[in-house]
Formats: structure tokens, sequence, C-alpha cells
């Protein structure tokens, strides 16, 4: 990102992302990613994706490599079959949280199991402070956190309140409002990114839709939702 981020808010609609359509996938990248570079979106601080994606039912991502990038995906719906060579099999679904850390090198894919129902998830790229660490994986619901108001922690860099720990000086939350209610987070960091999965939300005069991200600098504004509102709140 090389806006001004003294700015208190940078909003970055979700039809001004980049749009990618291959038939059984569709993919809309907040960031730059693949062959396409957008300088003015080319990720905030190790934040270097977050593609917002839709699977096609029995299509999916073929086995192949990463390494040394911390890998977060969220089911918004449907369900995502993931396999790696560290052994792990598993199919999150709708509410789940998976990790990936890559470290020195792994393999994996990932496929829409359904036969009839799409696949709607996040892909998250952070990239790493340790480099070439041994690859680990993980996982986390919300399922426990659909009648919470609120933030609930969802990665950091140690672990806290029983969050995933990856290797970045990073703060990955989960945020749920209901409709008329509002809260004004903390600031860890200076920097933040804020992308809304669900609802409407209006923070520093702007109303964010689904789809819609910001980046954020200094201390949050207070942030107030219109209708029942799931959120992704960065500190980076």
């Amino acid at each position: 990102m090389t806006k001004n981020l003294n700015e208190v808010i940078v909003p970055r609609r979700a039809t001004d992302r980049f749009h990618s359509s291959h038939g059984w996938l569709d993919s809309w990248h907040t960031f730059s990613f693949a062959d396409h570079y957008d300088p003015a979106f080319a990720g905030l601080g190790p934040l270097r994706v977050l593609n917002d994606d839709t699977v096609a039912p029995k299509m999916g991502f073929g086995t192949h490599p990463h390494q040394n990038m911390e890998i977060i995906s969220y089911v918004i719906s449907g369900q995502l079959a993931h396999r790696d060579s560290l052994g792990n099999g598993r199919t999150i679904r709708a509410g789940e949280f998976q990790y990936l850390s890559s470290g020195k090198g792994i393999t994996h894919s990932e496929f829409n199991p359904s036969s009839e129902l799409p696949v709607h998830f996040l892909q998250i790229w952070i990239a790493p402070q340790e480099r070439d660490g041994e690859p680990r994986y993980q996982e986390k619901s919300t399922s426990s956190l659909r009648e919470k108001e609120g933030l609930t922690l969802i990665a950091s860099p140690d672990g806290q309140q029983d969050s995933i720990a990856i290797r970045q000086q990073a703060f990955l939350n989960f945020g749920r409002l209901s409709a008329g209610s509002s809260l004004t987070p903390e600031s860890p960091s200076n920097s933040h990114w804020l992308h809304l999965i669900k609802g409407s939300l209006t923070l520093a005069g702007e109303s964010l839709h689904p789809g819609d991200g910001a980046a954020l600098s200094g201390s949050l504004p207070n942030m107030s939702a219109t209708s029942e509102t799931e959120f992704l709140l960065f500190h980076l």
C-alpha cells in the first residue's frame, strides 16, 4: 500500500479490486497478485495477499508448492477440502479458519468437494518475520462466536488468548456486530487493514459494504454497524 497512511482511512471498494475469472474460479484481488500489479495496492506491511475466491463444485487448486509464507484461509460459505505434504487432510467448512505456515517448503491442494454448491473463501498471505522454519498447520472455528459482539483474536505472534501463533508481528481479529451496535477497537499498532465480509459498517465518515476494505492508520475510529456485520481486522 503506497497511499498516504496519515489519512484516517483509505477505502478499497469491492468493485475496484482486480477481477479474474477462469470459469471454475472467480477471484477478486484486494492487492497485487500473480501477473496483476497495482502500485497503489501492493500490500500493507507484511499483508501481501487478500483474495476473495469462489470455486465451482468439484473444482479446485491442484497440488502446488509454497515457501516462506503464512497462509490463512477463511471459508465464508461452502466447504474447502485441504491436503498437504505434512499428511493433513481436512474439509474446512463455513466459519472456519485454516492456517498453513509453508516455512522452508510444503505442497498442498485445495478442492471444493461439493457436487452442487460453490465454496466462497478468503485467501490471506502474510510474509513471515522468521524464514525457513518447519512447516505447520492449524485450524480455528468461529462457530462459538456467532452470538458474540465485538472482536475475537484469531492469530497473533505469540498465540495469546488461544489464537493461532503466526511467524510475524501481526494480529488478525474476527469481528461481529449486530445492527445498531458499535465499538472503538484498541490500536496495538499504527497500521491496520479492515475487510468487510457481511453487512454494512460506518467508520470515519465512510460506509463499507461486503467485499470493501480499508487501510487505517493511527488510532482506530468508532465502527458502527447498520446491519448484522462480520469483518476481519488486521493490526500490522
